[in-house]
Parts: structure tokens; C-alpha cells; sequence
């Protein structure tokens, strides 16, 4: 691993602080982008004359598309160098925003959420995986906490930004306000990373690149389809080529030496139990962030920029608590971080699925502060364990399924939500006189579901070990771990 800057003896963590704002500035753009969106679908169904279930596709395919070009992203930093590929990524996400704001059309839209994904989609799994590598020893942590802190306060801003410019300008420049940001860290990029050196890999894995998306948009499609009805042909043809395409898409990749994504790192118990956990936290944390714009906007009524300041206190107490985090998990590991965490969320989804038309705003805000502590308290832990849980030399291509898997799972918790919510709706509609008390209702009945995913969680966090830490981070002493991970 190349070593970066001179490390003071007192304060390591300084001499990395240029490096590591380059890398804040390209994720909070991804980050600002993807939670800036979700206030916005009420105006784009309106705008553009469209159903829900489309207009919901321009977060769905924005994710699908990402979750194409994460596997690849370990391969394409090693073959390529990790600060080109970054830099390429973000110009290309930049773009993708540009053409977003010139769109005439849902289906320009869609087709461009997809471009921005295609460049969004490498930013994040690249960003950790570079932070990983050049924390210092027994800093990790700490570390990525300095990042995360204040990527999150990107969901703070995106949903204000969004509602004002809904309300008071056009949406068009919810993805203009990308353009800047993205053209400063070019800038500041080309001039402060390191370029890191690249590793000899193997032949890229076209079957995997052909069978991956082809899965995760098969199974998206499927399930997004199921609101509709679950026997329906569509339905039944999307999942069964999901899942066909799954199996065929697991055992190439075992076969490979140079797989797209490393699934052996699956060996080690300790890190499937923690991916298991990270699964489940993103189809309640996604579920309920997708969930919650669309219930203050059609249950409660609020504008589009009402909504962004009442989500604004999500973000703003995840900001606060993942730095108390941080420091918790280099002291004591992921387990009681993710367990605290996900408890809070199912608690906020059980006060969000008692919560009515005619209920208060404190109860709502109560509710946000739960979810805003869950996930301070348990993405960065979990990202961070997944890491440590396998061989250093594998950060790239671990962070890489890691992402990959992230993507999958936010557009399944989008689609599944979507899916239940529109289901309950079209009952409840039937049955009840008003429209938001309609709205109220099928909103309760899904935050159920999301309770439920909360508690698995929740479950699953207690099986979670502290990895043994490698006090030598020379890679060389690794090589060989892959095939033979057992129990860490």
C-alpha cells in the first residue's frame, strides 16, 4: 500500500485532511443528489402528467444503474488507478446532471438518472475504500468518521434545497447545483490525490458484467411489478429470470480467479453475519427515507419545501451522532452500535405507522431524531466491520460487493415500498371517504413492514464479532487469505 504524506507523530489523522476533503466533496454531491430526489416526486408526477409508479423508476433505475457499475469497481481501480477512475466518475456524474436539468420528458429523465448513476454509482465504494487505506493504524474509526460526519449533512440540505427550489424556482435546478460541486472536486482532485499504485488483475469478467445487472433490474423489475399483482405474468417472468440469472451469476464467479466480485470473502462467517445485518438495515433505512417525503406531501399535506425542513432533522441527528459513534466502535466494534441502531429505527417506524393525517408535528419530528440515530449509529459501524473483516488487500473488491449489494437492496427497499404503500393505497381508497386519510392508513400498514425489517435487524446485529485486528498492515502477509477464510 502506498503510504501518504508524513504522519505526525501527535496528530496522524491532520496530515490526511487535504486528501480526505477531496474525497467529502464527491460524496456529498452523490449523497445531496439521491436524498434531494425523493422530496421532488409529487412535482415530477404533476409536471409531467405521469403515474407514481413511473415517476418512482427515476430513483429506482438511478439505483439499478449504480448497482451495474459497482462490481466493477474494484477491478477498474486496480487495472486504472483509483484517482482516475474517481475523477472519471465524477465528471461523468456531473454530466448525467446536466442533461437531468434539460429533460422534457419522465422518460429523458429516467434515461439520465441511469447516465448519473453509471458515473455516482463507483463514487462511494472508491471513496471508503480509499479512506480505509490510508487511515492510520488504530484510527480507522475515527477516520471514516470525519468522512461520514459531514457526507451526512448532505441529506440535511438535499431535501431543503429540493422543497425551496420546488416550491419557489424550478426542480430543474436540483441537479444543476451538482455542476459546481462536481467541477471542484476535478479541480481539487487532479491536484491533491495521490495516485495509488495499481495491482496486477485478471481479464475483465464479461459473464459477470452481462449477468449482474441483468439480476439486480430482473428481480427490481419483478417486485416493482408485484403491486400490480403478484401472479401477473411480468411478475412471475421478472423474478424467475432474476433469480435464474442469480444462480448462473453466483456459481461463475466462484469458478473465476479474477471474479467481478469477490464472494469468497463469504467464507468468513463473521463477515456474512455483518452483510447480513447491512441487508436489512438498508431496506428499513432506504424504505423508510423513500417512505417518509411521500407521507408528509399526501398524508400530512405539506409542501415540498415544508417537507424538506421536517426531514432536515433526520440528517442533522445522524450528523451529530455518528462522530460519538466513530469513537464507540474503535473502542467496543460494530455489535452494540448496530443493535442500538437498528432498535432505533424499528422504533421510528412504529411511531411513523401510528401516526395520522390529524396528528402534531412533534410526533413526526420525534420519530425523524429515532431514524436519524439509527443510522448514525449503524452504517458507518457496519461498513467499517465489513471492511476489517476481511484481508486489507481485498478493501477495494470487498467495498466493491459491499456497494454493489447497498445499491440492490436501496432499489428493492425503493420498489418494495412503493409496491406495498400503492397496494394498501388502492384498498384503503375503496373502503375510506377521504384521500389522506386513505393515505394515512396505507402509509401505516407499510411502516409495519419496515418496523418488522427494523427488529430482524436487529436480531441479526446480536450474532456480529469483533474482527481480530492485523497490527502489521503490510498486504504481502495476506496474499494468500482469500481461500482459506474461515471464522475470524
Amino acid at each position: 500500500m502506498t503510504r501518504i504524506g508524513k504522519e505526525s507523530e501527535n496528530d496522524p489523522i491532520k496530515s490526511i485532511m487535504g486528501l480526505l476533503m477531496v474525497i467529502i466533496f464527491g460524496m456529498f454531491m452523490v449523497v445531496l443528489d439521491a436524498t434531494a430526489l425523493n422530496v421532488m416526486l409529487p412535482s415530477l408526477n404533476s409536471d409531467f402528467n405521469s403515474s407514481y409508479n413511473t415517476v418512482q423508476w427515476t430513483v429506482t433505475a438511478y439505483t439499478l444503474a449504480q448497482a451495474a457499475v459497482v462490481p466493477i469497481a474494484g477491478w477498474m481501480t486496480e487495472r486504472f488507478g483509483t484517482k482516475r477512475i474517481y475523477l472519471i466518475c465524477i465528471g461523468i456524474f456531473a454530466v448525467g446532471s446536466l442533461l437531468c436539468a434539460l429533460s422534457t420528458s419522465i422518460k429523458q429523465l429516467i434515461l439520465f438518472r441511469i447516465l448519473q448513476g453509471l458515473g455516482g454509482g463507483m463514487v462511494l465504494p472508491i471513496a471508503f475504500a480509499f479512506t480505509y487505506r490510508i487511515a492510520p493504524p488504530g484510527k480507522t474509526g475515527a477516520v471514516m468518521g470525519i468522512v461520514t460526519a459531514p457526507m451526512l449533512l448532505a441529506p440535511a440540505l438535499g431535501p431543503v434545497l429540493s422543497g425551496w427550489m420546488v416550491d419557489y424556482i424550478t426542480w430543474h435546478w436540483v441537479f444543476l447545483i451538482n455542476i459546481p460541486i462536481g467541477a471542484v472536486t476535478i479541480l481539487v482532485g487532479i491536484r491533491k490525490l495521490p495516485k495509488m499504485g495499481r495491482q496486477s488483475v485478471g481479464n475483465l469478467d464479461m459473464l459477470g458484467i452481462i449477468l449482474a445487472p441483468l439480476v439486480f433490474s430482473a428481480l427490481c423489475y419483478g417486485i416493482s411489478e408485484g403491486g400490480s399483482d403478484w401472479g401477473s405474468p411480468t411478475t412471475l417472468i421478472g423474478l424467475s429470470v432474476g433469480g435464474f440469472a442469480l444462480l448462473l451469476f453466483v456459481i461463475s464467479q466462484l469458478r473465476r480467479q479474477h471474479p467481478l466480485l469477490e464472494l469468497r470473502v463469504f467464507r468468513s462467517m463473521n463477515f456474512t453475519r455483518g452483510i447480513l445485518v447491512q441487508w436489512v438495515a438498508f431496506l428499513a433505512l432506504y424504505g423508510s427515507s423513500f417512505l417518509i417525503p411521500q407521507f408528509l406531501q399526501h398524508a400530512k399535506g405539506y409542501t415540498a419545501f415544508e417537507t424538506g425542513l421536517t426531514m432536515s432533522a433526520e440528517a442533522l441527528t445522524s450528523a451529530l451522532v455518528i462522530p460519538i459513534a466513530s469513537r464507540f466502535f474503535d473502542k467496543f466494534g460494530a455489535r452494540p452500535l448496530a443493535i442500538a441502531g437498528m432498535g432505533s429505527v424499528a422504533v421510528s417506524a412504529l411511531i411513523f405507522s401510528q401516526t395520522t393525517s390529524e396528528d402534531g408535528l412533534w410526533m413526526i419530528l420525534i420519530a425523524l431524531i429515532m431514524l436519524g440515530a439509527g443510522v448514525g449509529l449503524s452504517m458507518m459501524p457496519i461498513n467499517t466491520h465489513l471492511l476489517q473483516s476481511a484481508p486489507k488487500h481485498l478493501s477495494g473488491r470487498v467495498s466493491a460487493l459491499t456497494g454493489a449489494m447497498q445499491q440492490v437492496m436501496t432499489s428493492f427497499a425503493v420498489a418494495g415500498s412503493a409496491t406495498i404503500l400503492m397496494s394498501n393505497l388502492t384498498n384503503h381508497l375503496a373502503s375510506v371517504d377521504r384521500e389522506l386519510k386513505a393515505w394515512s392508513s396505507a402509509f401505516g400498514n407499510t411502516f409495519l413492514v419496515i418496523m418488522s425489517l427494523a427488529i430482524v435487524g436487529t436480531v441479526l446485529a446480536l450474532f456480529i464479532q469483533r474482527p481480530k485486528q492485523i497490527s502489521d498492515p503490510d498486504e504481502e502477509k495476506v496474499e494468500s487469505e482469500v481461500g482459506s477464510m474461515g471464522d475470524h
